[in-house]
């Protein structure tokens, strides 16, 4: 990945030090070499550096289409629904989300264009490739193409922790920020810095509680961006994001996280050091669920549903999912992959249990 490592090397030298979000940006989403785009680095799976809900068992897609056919009942049952998937990487989640209203909600897939929004062309081929029995009911297109006279289900899963973030920091009583310089032997290294938008401290503001001194955070003003031109992109319908984070009052406390919740993972554990290698490995940060809750309201949208994943996932059907999908399992192994597959979904200390949904809903 030298070369990415050189091209920022080179901007930093030109330009002097970028914001820790320019840096963020680039290590994540760099046409060539950014870490979500490149085609010669396997991110999902056991042999990748993370495993999402939709790649650890079938049942978590299954459970959400039934969801969707009980949005679908919820809307007055239209003659037309958009499903729109943003950052649906390879096309797991719509691949069983599609089969299942296929085979047994027929009804609501045939009325159903799904949309698929995803950044990175190599994730979008490989999405295309594995959807592309759907014919023409998948429609690769961002989200600002939505119709806004069709009711629309929006749905994210683990997205928006992966939007790049400005990192702030209290110094003498002052709001500063984060920004990414190179030393003598090339590494990057942290500095510190005035604002680079008053956004910054706007957004701050609203936190709900204070940064004490030499306290650090994240504040995700892209994630806020992509939020409201969503919101502002439907008439009628849902927004569900499924991700890891905490309320303000949680998660800017300074007694539980002093440092922000920045961090980076590579083969599945914690990085060392962020600024290392960038590229090669993800880079994340908790979701502001106060944020996207106060940025709903204001844009038209009520909180229907805000849980854990594991209990929201119980609550809309997961168990009954496993024993009508186990009822047409024939093999003994693919029946054992079926209910680990649920436990990890909702036994405690499981992977869902840090996760939360969060359904927002919007009436005319």
């Amino acid at each position: 990945m030298s070369a990415l490592i050189d091209r920022l090397h080179e901007r930093i030298r030109s330009e002097g030090p970028i914001t820790f979000y320019e840096w963020m940006k680039a290590a994540l989403y760099d046409p060539e070499h950014g870490y979500y785009c490149r085609s010669d680095r396997e991110r999902w799976g056991r042999q990748g550096d993370y495993r999402t809900s939709p790649e650890r068992s079938v049942l978590f897609a299954a459970t959400f289409a039934r969801y969707f056919a009980t949005l679908h009942e919820a809307l007055g049952s239209p003659a037309r629904l958009i499903i729109a998937e943003a950052g649906g990487g390879d096309g797991h989640f719509a691949e069983t989300v599609l089969q299942t209203l296929q085979g047994r909600f027929r009804e609501v897939f045939t009325v159903t264009d799904y949309f698929f929004d995803e950044a990175s062309a190599d994730a979008r081929s490989l999405a295309m490739e594995r959807l592309a029995s759907f014919g023409g009911r998948v429609q690769f297109k961002r989200l600002s193409g939505l119709d806004r006279v069709v009711p629309t289900i929006v749905f994210a899963n683990e997205l928006l922790d992966a939007f790049p973030v400005h990192r702030v920091i209290v110094q003498d009583g002052k709001l500063r920020e984060f920004y990414v310089g190179v030393g003598e032997g090339g590494s990057f290294h942290w500095l510190m810095g005035d604002l680079s938008t008053g956004r910054l401290q706007e957004l701050c503001a609203g936190f709900g509680t204070k940064l004490e001194e030499g306290q650090a955070a994240e504040v995700n003003l892209a994630m806020a961006d992509w939020l409201v031109s969503t919101y502002q992109n439907i008439s009628v319908g849902f927004v569900i994001t499924v991700d890891y984070g905490a309320e303000a009052v949680d998660l800017y406390d300074g007694r539980k996280r002093r440092d922000g919740t920045l961090r980076a993972f590579h083969r599945h554990k914690f990085a060392d050091d962020v600024l290392a290698n960038p590229g090669e490995q993800d880079i994340t940060t908790s979701v502001d669920w106060t944020l996207v809750k106060k940025l709903g309201v204001k844009n038209g949208f009520d909180v229907a549903v805000f849980e854990g994943q594991d209990k929201f996932l119980l609550q809309a059907g997961l168990l009954d999912e496993m024993e009508i999908r186990a009822k047409e399992t024939r093999g003994d192994s693919e029946k054992l992959l079926l209910r680990s597959g649920a436990r990890e979904m909702v036994l405690p200390g499981g992977m869902a249990e840090s996760f939360q949904v969060l359904v927002q809903k919007k009436n005319r």
